[in-house]
């Protein structure tokens, strides 16, 4: 029975947020199912007026795991919602506060299969709100974030004013051995390896070089305080310079702006043990060096640049691994915390304030990486062929969220599916919010307003207690990884040719999620840009040429606009997105 068979693979409690669960071995539990004698949103929408762009609906997915009994409470609970960020897991050489003897732990074991409906959400009061439309405030920072900009409501600046300008100041705390190393004087004795590097970053269609990425295996010692990784490497092989030295910027990101202001790490070959420092720490994992400079104040860049990246580069070695970032930000540790000690067993080490030489088998310098918000099959960069829904499925495993599937029109009676809707603070605001909110309110829909704030897990579960997610272009888009499965994403797209933007950044991501993806190209009535210049300027007559003079030319123009939407335009969108919901 499908019951049993769910309740024996909850005891299993396997511990790969990848692996599937009780609903892939049993694939005709909780069938969704159409909605009987109701004609569908999108037969009522016919004939009406404006453009229509449909995106491509995915095939159904197994569901996520569900949190086990202990974990940290249910997403739509309100003790979720409400919840601060985590603490950071210390780094385990120069911790700023004793580390816990135990290592970090994950927040929950999958297993279980999610309830088709979860607790009520404090964000979304009642199934059926009489009309009504609530607004979430999350922005209020949480402790120990400062200096973070707020998830998905970037500054309306240009990208290279979020670049590093400074290294966190060094911790002075007294050094203690983290859960995967032993203290030791002597050097390490695995047999010394080579050094293979991934430089081939070009990608056909793809604008963005990707960054070299190099491993390492043998006896690998390395001195943060030096910013070298030693490599004992008897043959001299490998890549080397006529010095011996290979020089890396480990950011995940090929940005030739912001790569001066990522550390440099040096890795240095050396022919014998006795040329290298010696170790005075000894772990039995491999070590994982990167940057969390540039752009990662945003929480777009934040998954591009750094979590996703991160996922690929250690996912297969389920926690054991250890970090070590440059360019440290606690504020950054501390907010991503359930997910940096998802991916790690073993506290974080601060790389420009260790003083210790910490010996490794293997190592990694820099993280692999591939599309924004992309993650397709490569022999390199991804031989496991991890998948964006592996991705969406480690979050939800990481941040207990338990909804897997979104609501289905008519399986209860009385029942309203969710819109979530964005606001954003600076730039391409939707100028109507109310009335979209008030009109997708009068078609049936349990609607709230939020803005994201510093606190990523309660916003995470307000997502995820959503069916469908609203918002205008914009890194608030990103949140749609934390979705259900078959959930809608419905993209405002502003005026200016933004077509390529709008399917690379979010479009394409949607789908590969397996979340059924609207969007909205507004026209040059419904942009603010027409109250600012006039009809023969560039940005109306030929706005692909902004696009040939680079982003400063882009973020002075086109990315500041606002949008208020035609309603007569839009309505049969919003249509759209419930009818995507019978499906």
């Amino acid at each position: 029975q499908p019951a049993s068979l769910a309740l024996s693979l909850l005891l299993r409690a396997p511990t790969d947020p990848c692996q599937p669960d009780a609903a892939s071995a049993c694939p005709g539990w909780r069938r969704r199912r159409r909605t009987r004698g109701r004609p569908s949103c999108r037969a009522r929408a016919r004939g009406s007026g404006g453009r229509r762009r449909r995106g491509s609906s995915g095939p159904s997915s197994p569901p996520a795991p569900r949190s086990s009994p202990g974990s940290s409470p249910p997403a739509c609970s309100p003790a979720a919602a409400s919840r601060s960020s985590p603490t950071s897991p210390s780094p385990s050489s120069t911790p700023s506060t004793p580390p816990s003897s135990a290592p970090p732990s994950s927040s929950s074991a999958p297993g279980a299969v999610a309830a088709p409906r979860p607790p009520e959400d404090p964000a979304f009061t009642g199934g059926n709100n009489g009309g009504a439309v609530d607004r979430v405030d999350l922005t209020e920072k949480g402790p120990g974030t400062a200096g973070s900009r707020e998830p998905g409501v970037p500054e309306a600046v240009s990208r290279k004013e979020h670049a590093e300008k400074a290294p966190a100041p060094a911790n002075t705390s007294a050094p203690m051995p983290s859960q995967g190393e032993r203290k030791s004087n002597s050097s390490s004795n695995v047999a010394a390896g080579p050094m293979s590097c991934d430089e081939n970053g070009v990608d056909e269609g793809f604008p963005y070089a990707r960054p070299a990425v190099c491993e390492l295996s043998g006896d690998i010692r390395v001195s943060p305080s030096q910013k070298t990784m030693y490599l004992v490497n008897p043959s001299g092989g490998g890549g080397f310079d006529e010095k011996g030295e290979k020089r890396l910027r480990p950011y995940a990101r090929n940005d030739d702006f912001l790569l001066p202001a990522v550390v440099e790490v040096t890795v240095k070959s050396v022919s014998s043990p006795e040329a290298a420092p010696q170790c005075t720490r000894q772990h039995r994992v491999p070590a994982v060096v990167f940057s969390v400079a540039g752009y990662t104040d945003n929480f777009f860049h934040d998954n591009t640049d750094a979590l996703i990246p991160l996922f690929l580069t250690t996912a297969h070695l389920k926690g054991e691994v250890q970090l070590l970032i440059t360019n440290y930000k606690p504020w950054w540790v501390q907010k991503y915390t359930p997910l940096l000690r998802k991916l790690s067993n073993y506290d974080v080490i601060n790389f420009d304030a260790d003083a210790d030489v910490h010996c490794f088998p293997r190592g990694y310098l820099g993280l692999y990486r591939d599309r924004d918000l992309i993650i397709t099959p490569h022999p390199t960069r991804n031989p496991r062929n991890y998948t964006m829904v592996d991705y969406t499925r480690f979050l939800r495993a990481a941040y207990g969220l338990r909804r897997d599937q979104p609501a289905v029109l008519g399986a209860e009676p009385g029942m309203q599916p969710r819109m979530l809707i964005i606001s954003r603070a600076g730039t391409r605001k939707l100028l109507n919010q109310d009335e979209v909110a008030a009109a997708a309110s009068e078609l049936g829909f349990n609607v709230t307003v939020a803005e994201a704030g510093d606190d990523v897990p309660a916003f995470a579960a307000l997502v995820n207690s959503a069916d469908v997610l609203l918002a205008v272009h914009g890194a608030g888009l990103t949140n749609q990884i934390f979705l259900p499965t078959n959930g809608v994403v419905l993209q405002i797209v502003p005026w200016g040719n933004m077509d390529w933007m709008a399917t690379n950044f979010y479009g394409q991501p949607a789908r590969d999620m397996q979340l059924r993806y609207v969007e909205y190209y507004i026209d040059e009535e419904e942009t603010s840009l027409k109250d600012k210049y006039p009809k023969d300027h560039v940005v109306f007559k030929d706005p692909k040429a902004l696009h040939k003079q680079g982003w400063q030319a882009l973020a002075d123009t086109i990315m500041k606009q606002d949008v208020k939407v035609n309603m007569t335009r839009f309505q049969p969108f919003l249509l759209q997105a419930m009818d995507e919901l019978q499906e």
